[in-house]
């Protein structure tokens, strides 16, 4: 049986925000029977993407932030999108404990984060127009219960 769905979700970007997306994003995924370590898995990855959205993307400037969310079967697409000022080196960007703000403290892992707990994690940016992170999660099949 092939079961599909979709949501959007656009907010301002501002670091409040981090966790009503998070708890936006398990919601939709709850239709997938998710176990409570794959919900805090994907909220956990949700909110490493938000965070870089609103502290790398704009800045903490009050920006768009959008989350697409997909289901198709038994898996679960979630896209980030800001329109920020984009990475200039992805490659080094997804280094552990590479951060672009070390004066904030930040621990650099925001990549590794979302690399461990999804199947998988796409990044794609360009200089001035924004950056668009693309992750999914296969989950058991609702027909295998």
């Amino acid at each position: 049986m092939e079961y599909k769905n979709y949501m959007k979700l656009e907010f301002h970007s501002k670091s409040q925000n981090e966790a009503f997306a998070r708890v936006v994003v398990a919601a939709f995924a709850a239709q997938l029977d998710p176990t409570i370590e794959e919900i805090s898995d994907i909220k956990t990855a949700v909110s490493e993407a938000v965070t870089n959205a609103i502290i790398h993307g704009y800045d903490d400037k009050n920006e768009l932030v959008t989350i697409i969310c997909r289901i198709n079967d038994n898996e679960l697409e979630i896209i980030v999108e800001d329109k920020g000022k984009g990475i200039e080196d992805i490659g080094k960007a997804r280094e552990p404990l590479y951060t672009s703000k070390p004066e904030l403290e930040r621990s650099g892992m925001g990549f590794t984060v979302m690399e461990t707990f999804m199947d998988t994690v796409e990044v794609n940016s360009e200089m001035g127009k924004g950056t668009k992170i693309s992750m999914t999660k296969k989950f058991k099949s609702l027909d295998e219960d």
